[in-house]
């Protein structure tokens, strides 16, 4: 039997049950989602800003790693995810100039050009490059962002783990590494052109460096007195912490499963980089390979320097120097960072697995 409603009822008591129970039940639903995707961007914010001993500390992730920025002083919620958006999209603009793993970058695009084909970089990618040019002359080649197929045979690039290369092969990919001899580069007008097949940038061991300088200018620039930014181990500090003291950056023990702190160094004004083998290396028929290659050789190095700290300006050539440094050992090493005057700190492997520190000249502390 159908059952009709009574044509003098007010509306909303001719409404059916089942249909009620249906929009009450659809509403509930939304709002339960609302609020879980409420909570679950809030929990991302509480993750990403957080006060920590008086500082606002602003965290996420960049270039393969993670980033963590100290605020000296409790900054309102706002304005502390303000800047936050700042640092990501500084640090996005830098992974997207000089990553080699994404195919649009600006350096996929050159490594993508024929011989002889010119393409001109952005002024942040051509200032990077200087820079490289400049460590790699100075480092004898020690330095050289040239290095992207060497980088990619061994296992350490986009591709991931392949086999362990030949003599044969390492002979014709050496024929595409050397900055000075398989590029043409105009500082002027900022034309970038290769003189060989094969060549391909990598700038995995200055681009973290470069986005800590790009982040604290912005810090800067937005007005933040003291801060502390940290991007995969690479940090630069300005002004003061919280308490007014200086900032003090503790250099790790290369020991993979976490060996405490070797030194601690006060960083005022200044950048901290640190080139090291005990984390990011594979193994090959029980055989340790490090990540770090020479480009002279074509090979991972392979004697007892397990990091290399370098003190500078900017991260940028702290981070360089940190490689060069690291690639040429420890004699030849301290050697050119006296020469040039470089503040580093050499973490070097005994015979009975101890961790000896030896400083250049320029070092603050630990002489």
């Amino acid at each position: 039997m159908t059952l009709t409603p009574d044509p003098n009822l007010p509306p909303w008591k001719r409404l059916k049950p089942l249909p009620v129970i249906f929009v009450v039940g659809l509403f509930a639903m939304v709002w339960w989602r609302g609020q879980q995707h409420e909570t679950k961007r809030t929990a991302r914010r509480v993750s990403a800003v957080q006060v920590v001993d008086k500082h606002t500390v602003l965290q996420g992730k960049t270039m393969g790693t993670t980033f963590r920025v100290k605020l000296a002083g409790v900054i309102p919620e706002t304005h502390s995810q303000a800047l936050l958006d700042a640092v990501q999209a500084e640090l996005d603009a830098v992974d997207a100039a000089m990553s080699t793993y994404k195919a649009t970058s600006e350096l996929s695009q050159f490594n993508g050009l024929q011989v002889g084909a010119a393409q001109i970089l952005s002024q942040p990618t051509a200032d990077v490059l200087t820079l490289a040019l400049r460590v790699g002359a100075k480092s004898d080649g020690a330095f050289d962002v040239t290095v992207g197929p060497l980088v990619e045979a061994w296992g350490f690039g986009p591709k991931g783990v392949q086999r362990v290369p030949d003599d044969a092969t390492l002979t014709a990919l050496r024929g595409a590494v050397g900055a000075a001899r398989v590029l043409r580069f105009d500082p002027k007008t900022r034309a970038l052109s290769k003189t060989t097949a094969g060549v391909h940038l990598d700038f995995s061991a200055i681009a973290k460096g470069y986005g800590v300088d790009r982040v604290a200018a912005r810090l800067t620039k937005e007005g933040v007195p003291g801060f502390m930014v940290e991007v995969g181990g690479e940090v630069r500090t300005h002004g003061r912490r919280a308490d007014k003291k200086p900032w003090r950056i503790g250099i790790e023990r290369p020991n993979p499963a976490g060996g405490g702190v070797a030194q601690v160094v006060v960083v005022q004004e200044q950048a901290l980089a640190t080139s090291g083998d005990y984390r990011n290396y594979r193994e090959a028929n029980g055989v340790r390979i490090s990540h770090t290659i020479d480009p002279r050789t074509g090979r991972p190095i392979g004697h007892g320097l397990a990091s290399v700290s370098v003190l500078a300006a900017s991260c940028a050539e702290a981070d360089a120097w940190a490689t060069a440094l690291n690639v040429l050992g420890p004699e030849a090493g301290l050697a050119l960072a006296d020469r040039e005057g470089l503040a580093a700190y050499l973490l070097i492997r005994s015979k009975d697995g101890a961790f000896v520190g030896r400083a250049s000249q320029a070092w603050p502390v630990g002489k």
